[in-house]
């Protein structure tokens, strides 16, 4: 659900107390099941329990969990490279992602995302005066649009409950963050603090347009295969238990236990009617789970569009099988990618306008960032660092670096290679001597003495 309220709205406690209304209604019928998927907290842990005389198996194959953890190891697993071509900016932008551990925060960004379908970021300053960022749930924050087509934020409100167990929390809009709490059933705002960013101090990001989870589409599926597995787990101990039923003979309590203890039968027949001595069955739908089993498994991945690594038809696969096989995952993640650049954007631009590094950098220098998501395959760096040869005098240097996945900064990597050249520049001679020797070229002072 997307909030909407008109521009003109001033914001007052019984606005803040509708929107934090709606807000939690949304987590109780829709974030909160989604968040206990995550955690392998499935409907059938809580189903009505079944007569003591009946097996009563709760079995969780906890899907959601490995669909987000396995997407987002591909989608995120290499940290996302922020690069500009002026360096004065890219330090300002490396200082700031280290001092909030921002590969991590992009990690969980990601995953929020993933199973919520949008998470939030929120930019404050430091008690040591310095910028920070940190990432909520949609579980704890939300924000509100205007109406028109733009969308562009107004407010951003995040609620929580205090260390006394009240409930309290701030709301931003583009010039100040006010604290509220609630007392007596209704919300007081207590303080008013300028946050000096030019705008709603705060970022959305979301999976998609739609703000759907990933697994979201799939959790009829998921409950399905878990209350399946869990009646296949029942019918096996029904089978363990079957019960022995003996006619045409009368057995007494004695006969019963021995019979238990030493296993073996051995009956007088009674009226000379038929001995009879066997188990009672059960009528047998192995075949029938099992194919149930097995077509909702592949249909929860294909829905999620996140291939099962552990398959071992897809670990044999090679070449342009394997690409096809990835090719749905590859789409998500080129989509997800997208949407979190436009969250990135948000970001640097809210940062650029703060007066902590305002000085430093224009505020509209954000749109000099270059962001670069690399897919975490199986990396071979030997193929990698012949591309990366073959790209050269027709490429740039830093274009030849970015194909290389074991440079993680590479402005940093060109300017040691700077200092390098600058230090050593005798050593480079005596390589590109040796280049030419190779090539089957002779040393030039051989050819000054040949002619």
């Amino acid at each position: 659900m997307i909030y909407r309220i008109s521009r003109d709205t001033q914001m007052t406690p019984d606005i803040l107390a509708e929107y934090i209304a709606k807000a939690k209604a949304e987590v109780a019928k829709r974030y909160k099941p989604l968040g206990d998927a995550y955690k392998g907290v499935y409907p059938i842990l809580s189903q009505k329990e079944k007569p003591k005389y009946k097996p009563d198996n709760r079995l969780v194959v906890n899907f959601a969990k490995y669909i987000v953890d396995t997407f987002n190891g591909f989608f995120i697993g290499n940290p996302v490279k922020t690069t500009c071509d002026e360096e004065s900016i890219a330090q300002i932008v490396e200082q700031v992602q280290n001092m909030n551990d921002q590969d991590d925060n992009n990690a969980e960004l990601a995953k929020l995302t993933s199973i919520y379908g949008k998470a939030y970021e929120m930019y404050f300053v430091t008690r040591n005066k310095t910028l920070g960022i940190t990432y909520l749930p949609p579980t704890e924050a939300f924000m509100i649009y205007d109406e028109g087509v733009v969308e562009d934020p107004l407010y951003f409100v995040h609620w929580y409950k205090n260390a006394d167990d009240e409930e309290a929390g701030s709301y931003s809009d583009a010039s100040h963050i006010y604290y509220f709490k609630r007392n007596e059933g209704s919300y007081v705002i207590t303080d008013a603090i300028p946050h000096n960013f030019d705008g709603v101090p705060a970022a959305e990001f979301i999976e998609n347009d739609e703000r759907q989870g990933i697994y979201e589409s799939a959790m009829t599926l998921i409950n399905g295969f878990n209350k399946a597995l869990s009646e296949k787990a029942n019918d096996v101990d029904y089978f363990a238990d079957s019960y022995m039923k003996i006619l045409g003979a009368k057995m007494d309590e004695a006969d019963k236990l021995e019979l238990r203890n030493q296993r073996i039968i051995n009956l007088d027949n009674i009226g000379g009617e038929q001995l009879v001595v066997e188990f009672m069955g059960k009528p047998n739908a192995d075949e029938t789970q099992e194919h149930l089993l097995t077509t909702m498994e592949r249909l929860i991945y294909q829905i999620c569009m996140v291939p099962n690594i552990n398959d071992e038809k897809f670990g044999t696969s090679s070449g342009i099988a394997m690409q096809y096989k990835l090719l749905n995952t590859l789409n998500l993640f080129k989509a997800k990618q997208r949407k979190f650049e436009s969250g990135m954007n948000r970001r640097w631009q809210l940062l650029f306008s703060h007066p902590l590094i305002n000085g430093k950098v224009k505020a509209d220098d954000w749109g000099k960032l270059r962001y670069r998501f690399t897919p975490n395959l199986p990396a071979n760096a030997l193929e990698e660092a012949q591309t990366a040869a073959q790209l050269s005098g027709i490429v740039s240097r830093r274009t030849q670096l970015e194909a290389l996945s074991i440079v993680d900064n590479v402005q940093a990597e060109i300017e040691r290679i700077e200092e390098e050249e600058q230090a050593q520049p005798e050593l480079l001679l005596d390589f590109n001597a040796h280049d030419r020797e190779d090539a089957g070229e002779e040393p030039e002072e051989e050819n000054e003495r040949q002619s």
